[in-house]
């Protein structure tokens, strides 16, 4: 259902750009997300769009992560800029709707020099 890919080993100060394609039916009316898990620690909300409305960011990717959807694409993005080591966690793709929440397989993200 959901494809996500982009992550990587960026040191930091780097950017990334993570995509997460999902299937037409359920990204047209869906609450795209990304959340990320670091080890040792609880899943938590990077980035949240609807797919009309404002967007919600976790206080501390604020001014540095920008999440936007293609809808030609059924895709999402997350652009990652002025990454640093407290970023590091698998990066994973959520679609959430009234009868579905979907998950895709994550991807690490690892800021490192």
């Amino acid at each position: 259902q959901l494809q996500a890919s982009g992550g990587g080993l960026v040191q930091p100060g780097g950017s990334l750009r993570l995509s997460c394609a999902a299937s037409g039916n359920i990204f047209r009316v869906a609450v795209m997300g990304w959340y990320r898990q670091a080890p040792g620690k609880q899943r938590e909300l990077v980035a949240a769009m609807p797919s009309g409305g404002s967007t919600n960011y976790a206080d501390s990717v604020k001014g540095r992560f920008t999440i936007s959807r293609d809808n030609a694409k059924n895709t999402v993005y997350l652009q990652m800029n002025s990454l640093e080591p407290e970023d590091t966690a698998v990066y994973y793709c959520n679609a959430r709707t009234q009868v579905t929440n979907a998950w895709g397989q994550g991807t690490q993200v690892t800021v490192s020099s």
